[in-house]
């Protein structure tokens, strides 16, 4: 009787969560997705069934990473709440059938919506837009078969009111373009192939009736970003055509991505000129051949300017300070700066220099002083080698920053220069880094224990103290300035790599071990560090970065042998938070030892493993996707035949797709000559944010769309 009663004491003085105010717990259910709060939790009391209905939790609702969700689940949520719903975001929903769009028509009142990834056709479009007066932003794909000429006058009404619109186009066409009249924000991404899945070559000329007359006098924002191909760049062309013309004087933001070669003709120039005539920008963005050798960024005229992206242009240092930054004049209003494989920008000119030259420290000193406000800076693809002079490497300078929250730098850039010149390499980086016959050779022994570890002299280096300085950083990309994935956009898989920069052989174990700092670090990226002996920084990292939810690594220490797999399975179990992994190491062995490790990170979703030579055991990755009932994505790119890949990814599929709507798998043969095709089918999602690399800083500007 005694332990009953204090039992019930206990339960009495306990802390009851319908005690809460409803404050607190609309807080609270502001972190539970809406199809569980509709359809689940408002079912368990009265007190929920009211709160769960609440405006500040109907208003916005948010599928795009619901992969539970089903074409029933979004038909009962419409039916429940589809009035109430102000803005929808279902981007990305690729599993859902195009059917499914017909029960937004519902959602009565909706000023924002997004379908960004999912089918829709220009008859159901049609449909769809035709019931939304109120909407002003919208989000779709031009897929092949879109006829603009199918769509009623009612939804042409409607799209005259819509002032922010986003397409992404899979063939030449300019969309529903033409019938926003009233556009203030134009977002455009470019994703045509320049060959038919049967090898027939594509034109870059728009389809007969297609209206050529953009409405651009209100655009305040216009943004292009392109895929690799010659036809993507013709359609952006006839998109800038009526831009030349007349420059919209609202225009604050002028921004164009594409990857190669996009040459300048006399209709851009005459824009550019226009340009520099008319308006003053707040964000820019140009292919690097508008910017090489010319003398634009001298005449353009920024107002207060948030973001700028001078990727892969020659531009130097020296013009980056005299005609950017106004000879370092004050711009606290710049929050976003990409230089990614901007060679130059930290040298005084860039006619006599070698890429691989000591940079200017009193350039970036003045770029740090200018733009005290910078959240997101991206110097990767470059070799910035900090001179011997105390007090002016790179990492010093950049401690400065104490508003970063992402950071992407070359891994020759955080290595102590006295460190470089003095100690020779060690035995490990005298081996080629090929893929050739393999060499045994003996690995130095380093500490496992952590706390040896952190007591060693990397306290003292530069790396480490730019790493205390940033506590609040959240995304880190430590990038060799030579590498290349071995999967690239619409090419074969490269079969080589160019070896790492002379200044980073000395970066491992130490620098990684290092980043274990940043608290709140979710998102890292580390490729082609050298002098990795056994990875194990990673499990430091492990520990202390417990909101991680992203990792990519490749090509770390030799090639020739996973050296950090011990430490990488000891580093995962301790990931819970981690969501998307991304793994590129030739000769991985992804085998039952891995997955166990693996399956510990409870919370993931998203796994992709490129590995030339690589193996798998296809009953561990059974066992694995049993037991992470999370995973909705498996790409695995190895050197197992095709059977065996055909075969495995059948059974994950058989086996798993009824319980997850969401399911992409592609197992593939890494070298196979039909991979580009494969690639192809993949989900633009996932194409787009794990499987294929690149440096995500500063790609885009912050908050451009959602």
């Amino acid at each position: 009787q005694e332990v009953v009663s204090e039992e019930s004491e206990e339960e009495s003085n306990g802390v009851n969560l319908m005690e809460f105010s409803d404050e607190i717990l609309l807080h609270i259910l502001s972190y539970v997705p809406c199809t569980d709060l509709v359809l689940n939790v408002r079912r368990t009391c009265r007190k929920l069934a009211t709160l769960c209905l609440d405006k500040s939790l109907t208003h916005t609702v948010l599928l795009q990473k619901d992969y539970k969700v089903n074409k029933d689940k979004v038909k009962q949520l419409m039916r429940d709440i589809g009035k109430e719903i102000y803005q929808l975001n279902m981007a990305g929903c690729y599993w859902l059938p195009s059917s499914t769009i017909d029960h937004v028509t519902r959602c009565k009142n909706l000023v924002k919506l997004n379908l960004s990834g999912c089918h829709v056709t220009s008859l159901r479009l049609s449909k769809m837009l035709s019931m939304l007066q109120h909407l002003r932003s919208l989000a779709i794909d031009v897929n092949p078969g879109f006829d603009a000429s199918q769509l009623s006058s009612e939804c042409k009404a409607t799209l005259s009111h819509v002032s922010e619109l986003k397409q992404t186009l899979y063939t030449p066409s300019y969309g529903v373009v033409p019938c926003c009249t009233s556009l203030e924000k134009l977002l455009l991404y470019f994703e045509i192939l320049d060959r038919s899945r049967e090898g027939f070559m594509l034109s870059g000329q728009l389809m007969v009736g297609e209206s050529n007359v953009p409405h651009y006098q209100n655009l305040r924002i216009f943004y292009a970003r392109l895929a690799p191909g010659y036809v993507n760049q013709e359609v952006v062309r006839l998109y800038l055509a009526v831009l030349s013309d007349r420059t919209p004087e609202n225009l604050h933001a002028f921004l164009i991505s594409a990857p190669g070669s996009f040459a300048e003709t006399g209709a851009t120039k005459n824009l550019l000129d226009s340009m520099a005539r008319n308006v003053r920008l707040d964000a820019l963005q140009l292919p690097k051949a508008w910017i090489n050798g010319s003398g634009l960024l001298q005449h353009l005229k920024f107002n207060n300017p948030f973001y700028f992206s001078f990727s892969r242009c020659t531009l130097s240092g020296g013009h980056l300070i005299q005609r950017v930054i106004n000879g370092g004049k004050d711009l606290k209003s710049l929050t976003s700066l990409n230089l990614s494989g901007c060679v130059h920008c930290l040298a005084p000119e860039s006619l006599f220099r070698k890429a691989e030259d000591d940079i200017d420290s009193s350039i970036l000193e003045s770029l740090v002083v200018s733009c005290c406000n910078l959240r997101h800076l991206n110097l990767s693809a470059a070799h910035h080698h900090s001179s011997e002079s105390l007090g002016n490497h790179l990492c010093q300078l950049l401690s400065r920053l104490k508003h970063l929250l992402s950071l992407a730098l070359p891994v020759c850039s955080i290595t102590d220069v006295a460190a470089s010149v003095e100690k020779p390499p060690t035995t490990p980086n005298l081996v080629p880094q090929t893929f050739g016959r393999k060499v045994r050779i003996g690995i130095q022994t380093y500490p496992r224990n952590l706390g040896d570890q952190a007591n060693q002299k990397i306290e003292s280096s530069v790396f480490w103290a730019l790493m205390g300085s940033l506590r609040f950083l959240e995304t880190l990309e430590i990038i060799g300035s030579s590498f290349s994935s071995a999967m690239p956009r619409n090419e074969p898989a490269i079969r080589n790599s160019l070896p790492p920069c002379v200044r980073a052989q000395s970066v491992g174990d130490s620098e990684v071990a290092a980043i274990s700092q940043l608290t709140y670090l979710q998102s890292l990226t580390l490729a082609q560090l050298p002098n990795i002996l056994t990875g194990s920084g990673l499990l430091s990292i492990g520990l202390q970065c417990q909101h991680l939810r992203t990792l990519s690594l490749a090509n770390l220490g030799m090639m020739g042998k996973v050296v950090y797999m011990s430490a990488l399975m000891d580093m995962l179990k301790h990931c819970k938070c981690l969501r998307d992994l991304r793994l590129e190491q030739p000769y991985f062995c992804a085998g039952a030892q891995f997955f166990q490790a693996l399956s510990h990170c409870s919370s993931l979703q998203r796994l992709c493993i490129v590995s030339r030579s690589g193996t798998l055991q296809s009953d561990a990755v059974m066992s694995f996707m049993a037991s992470c009932l999370e995973v909705i994505m498996c790409h695995m790119f190895m050197g197992e035949s095709l059977t065996v890949c055909k075969n495995l990814q059948q059974s994950i599929v058989r086996s798993f797709q009824a319980e997850r709507p969401a399911l992409n798998v592609v197992i593939f043969p890494l070298l196979h000559e039909d991979l580009t095709e494969v690639i192809r089918d993949v989900p633009m999602r996932h194409l787009d944010e794990i499987t294929l690399f690149k440096s995500r800083v500063a790609e885009e500007p912050p908050n451009l769309w959602w």
